[in-house]
């Protein structure tokens, strides 16, 4: 169905004022995705505070253009839809519910690239992105390491006072 140019300026415009303010994009290639996959999608990506858009390639490229991101746009191939995240402070977000739903459907999804910090970059970058934990699982991590020591410190005054005599 063809897209009037007042509809096309609007999408354009949305596109602009996406890249301007999202934290992180993700370009996604979606191919055969059913509307029930696609509403689980929706709302996996809605659990993270992510949003999805289904946009054209050429309105993408043009607002890319005027958002000035640093670096080469990868390439965009097949249907495309854009996963974002414009606040909150896990920015990793948008790529690892992609890169996790991708798991379940493969062939179906999968990630182009997207833009990270300001900056285009490709779909193996992206994916490493995708496989940094979120941000509660970062958090619990720090905690155990600056607990080991302590721990381990703890257990060795256990083990002595056990080795020692009773007075």
């Amino acid at each position: 169905m063809a897209v009037s140019k007042q509809k096309k300026g609007e999408i354009l415009e949305n596109l602009k004022k996406i890249f301007k303010e999202a934290k992180t994009v993700v370009f996604v290639n979606f191919h055969k995705l059913t509307v029930a996959d696609a509403t689980a999608l929706r709302n996996n990506l809605r659990k993270s505070g992510a949003n999805y858009l289904v946009a054209k390639k050429t309105l993408t490229r043009k607002a890319l253009e005027h958002a000035k991101t640093q670096g080469e746009v990868p390439a965009l191939e097949g249907e495309m839809a854009l996963a974002y995240i414009t606040e909150g402070e896990d920015t990793t977000s948008p790529a690892r519910s992609i890169y996790e739903f991708s798991k379940e459907h493969k062939d179906v999804i999968s990630i182009m690239g997207g833009v990270f910090d300001g900056k285009l970059i490709g779909k193996e970058e992206m994916k490493a992105i995708a496989l940094i934990p979120g941000m509660k699982t970062l958090r619990a991590q720090f905690v155990n390491v600056i607990n080991s020591p302590i721990q381990g410190f703890v257990m060795a005054l256990d083990q002595i006072s056990k080795s020692k005599p009773q007075a």
